[in-house]
């Protein structure tokens, strides 16, 4: 993070959560995106990079979350209020393009337990990988709330065809501290994924939804 130094960022951070919370209140929590400018990178020759980190504090608490599970995952979802579908209603999709990509744009996520994720490519088809959606598999060795809890704090970095990410990284409810180790966190891991590093990060700006982006590189 020695790039950016830390009273910048706090000043910053500070500012958009003046803006959110005193100036224009909304009626809905605002999330607060981490927007990456690159440089220095060929879309088409240089390996596209992928990674995802976990953060400290739960980045979007209003993620929607789906398991495609087996029958005791169902019933652990069942009795802790996450949503679920069995292999039977997914079957029933009949890898429709269509039904599929409503599905996929109805959750954020996806959990699928491990005998259900070896199925899904063959009962369900492309569709949810093709949207970046593919589930994180699940055991049951694992306790599912907090494998739900880790997914709904993980956020994905993903190189595709533009010079220009957006990640949510929290919202404006968080206080100051919280917000910032998720922004240091979450820009620290970007940069371990580049190529070159910070030679490849030509701007990053700290936005909320409604609000004005704020320069922090």
């Amino acid at each position: 993070m020695s790039k950016i130094p830390k009273e910048v960022l706090a000043e910053n951070i500070g500012d958009l959560l003046a803006y959110s919370l005193e100036e224009k209140k909304r009626k809905f929590t605002e999330t607060v995106e981490l927007q990456i400018v690159l440089k220095n990178y060929d879309t088409q020759r240089d390996k596209r990079f992928s990674g995802s980190v976990k953060l400290r504090n739960l980045p979007r608490p209003g993620m929607k979350v789906c398991l495609l599970g087996d029958q005791l995952h169902i019933d652990q979802a069942t009795a802790n209020n996450i949503e679920s579908m069995d292999v039977e209603s997914i079957k029933k999709l009949n890898k429709d393009k269509k039904l599929v990509k409503k599905l996929a744009k109805k959750y954020d996520a996806f959990l699928a337990s491990d005998s259900v994720i070896r199925q899904l490519p063959k009962i369900l088809g492309p569709g949810l990988n093709k949207a970046g959606k593919f589930p994180t598999m699940v055991t049951h060795s694992e306790s599912l709330v907090h494998k739900v809890e880790d997914v709904k704090a993980t956020v994905k970095f993903q190189m595709k065809k533009v010079l220009v990410l957006n990640v949510a990284v929290g919202h404006v409810a968080m206080n100051k501290d919280d917000l910032m180790i998720n922004v240091t966190t979450s820009i620290n891991f970007l940069v371990s994924l580049l190529k070159k590093n910070w030679q490849n990060v030509k701007a990053l700006y700290i936005k909320s939804t409604m609000g004005k982006p704020h320069r922090i590189y």
